[in-house]
């Protein structure tokens, strides 16, 4: 379920570096949002835009979309017109899998852009609502092992590679490749990236040729245990593969329930990572209960060796459904402002163009701030304590504060661009899965606090005209489900561009 996520995006001022949102976040209406006197405003969306579903890459297969993103802020330009070209990086994640993983190598894109945003609140041009972003697939990078061998997005099941050269234990799919399942990116200024994932859940660095450099385990209680040892499935098996034994872990992160959201800080000096809903012990073996996630915050000073510095627990957005029964709404990416803040996307599933449900009833991006949450790092909680038991908070540790910054799922301002959340499910209702982001400045001296947030989808590779592992394939439901960039204008005081 896919930044301000490296010194190549702009950066943080030096008075930003000494900043610190240090009071409780209030909402502050329907757009904006309140940290510490200062208000971060929501400004809607100002461009959309598309990329074929059927399109393939390079390798010639199903192109995929967004589980994670990194903007190159370097290549950015602003034209006389008021429009904007540069790069970016789309991080797909394993591949088609709606029968079981496949032997799909693991890739990163990249996507040359064209943004021509309206100004705020303003309609696009009659015929024109979803032509504000032109997205072209510019190359696509295979991530291969530390090896320079394959890697895969098939289910590790049982199957694990011991340590050795400098590497920890590693989720190994039966073919004997290493297991991916890809979920956020963050580049380094020299090419280098940060790439997080489901399975391990594990953050591992990469050269910018797509090699693996090194491996970071979580905290011992983030790791997923059957039996009393540590098993990465997620109970996708592929072709002739066996489905683990129990299919739940006991302990650590539940099944697809990883690293969804990482963002390094943007003086570059701290890499936070949050799991994408609680795990087992504190509750994640539930929709209802599974509130309680974890931030983990890392020195990266230096990226070979990330030191676990803070860690602090962020209550997820809870809603009601259909059926008037409390959800959790999982995480799906974050964003880093500062040491202490972050925007976080949280989402519903099984509804939107694509799946069975039509209508959404909640998809937004909110404000964390870990100013006043307790530190948690090397305490009992990393070992064989659970912090939430049954979902339930231990009241000697207070959590994050969260507030709700941006409605993804808001119909007015959908409308202006063609698009709606529910009935018709067509494919102008959106698509189920959003989870990338990433931030840059409008680049206008008029509106030096203000910046475009970027945010895609994951489209599962659903296309009636696919093509992967070498073979064709039609996507589950009947939909041709595209890539979709939403672009967000946004307010957030602080920050200057270098």
């Amino acid at each position: 379920m896919k930044n301000l996520r490296s010194m190549t995006l702009p950066l943080l001022s030096a008075a930003l570096a000494t900043f610190v949102f240090s009071a409780p976040i209030t909402a502050f209406g329907d757009s904006s949002v309140a940290v510490g006197g200062v208000t971060l405003v929501n400004k809607g969306r100002v461009a959309v835009g598309r990329i074929p579903a059927n399109l393939r890459d390079k390798f010639g297969e199903t192109f995929g979309s967004g589980s994670g993103m990194s903007i190159d802020a370097k290549s950015w330009a602003r034209n006389a017109d008021g429009s904007y070209k540069g790069s970016l990086w789309l991080l797909p994640d394993r591949g088609y899998n709606a029968v079981g993983t496949t032997d799909y190598r693991p890739r990163l894109n990249t996507i040359d852009i064209q943004l021509t945003p309206v100004a705020p609140g303003a309609a696009p041009p009659a015929g024109k609502e979803q032509s504000g972003v032109v997205a072209e697939l510019a190359d696509t990078t295979l991530l291969t092992d530390n090896k320079g061998a394959d890697t895969t997005g098939l289910d590790p099941a049982n199957g694990t590679r011991q340590p050795a050269d400098g590497m920890p234990l590693l989720p190994q799919a039966p073919n004997g490749k290493i297991s991916l399942d890809t979920e956020a990116v963050a580049r380094l200024p020299n090419g280098t990236m940060f790439i997080s994932d489901e399975y391990g859940p594990y953050i591992y660095r990469f050269a910018a040729d797509g090699r693996m450099m090194s491996a970071t385990p979580p905290p011992a209680a983030l790791l997923p245990m059957r039996n009393g040892a540590v098993n990465f499935a997620s109970n996708n098996p592929g072709p002739g593969e066996s489905a683990p034994d129990p299919k739940d872990p006991a302990s650590g992160r539940q099944n697809n329930q990883g690293l969804e959201g990482m963002s390094l800080t943007p003086d570059g000096k701290l890499l936070i990572a949050v799991l994408q809903s609680a795990t087992r012990q504190d509750g994640g073996d539930s929709s209802s209960t599974r509130q309680n996630t974890r931030a983990l915050i890392y020195d990266a000073a230096d990226p070979a060796h990330l030191k676990l510095v803070h860690e602090y627990v962020v209550p997820l957005p809870v809603f009601t459904d259909a059926k008037g029964k409390t959800v959790v709404a999982a995480q799906s990416e974050i964003v880093a402002l500062s040491p202490q803040t972050f925007l976080m996307l949280a989402r519903d599933s099984n509804n939107g163009y694509g799946v069975k449900g039509d209508k959404s009833l909640y998809r937004s991006v909110n404000v964390v701030d870990v100013s006043a949450a307790t530190d948690i790092a090397g305490s009992k909680f990393d070992a064989d304590t659970a912090v939430a038991p049954k979902g339930v908070l231990e009241p000697s540790v207070k959590p994050a504060v969260v507030s709700q910054f941006i409605d993804i799922n808001d119909s007015a301002d959908l409308a202006r661009f063609g698009l709606h959340n529910g009935a018709p499910n067509d494919r102008n209702n959106l698509s189920e899965k959003w989870e990338a982001m990433s931030l840059l400045s409008v680049m206008d001296p008029k509106l030096p606090d203000d910046y475009f947030l970027f945010v895609a989808n994951d489209n599962d590779f659903l296309t009636q005209d696919g093509f992967q592992v070498g073979a064709a394939y039609k996507g589950d439901g009947g939909g041709d489900v595209d890539t979709m960039f939403q672009v967000f204008q946004v307010t957030i005081p602080g920050l200057s561009v270098k």
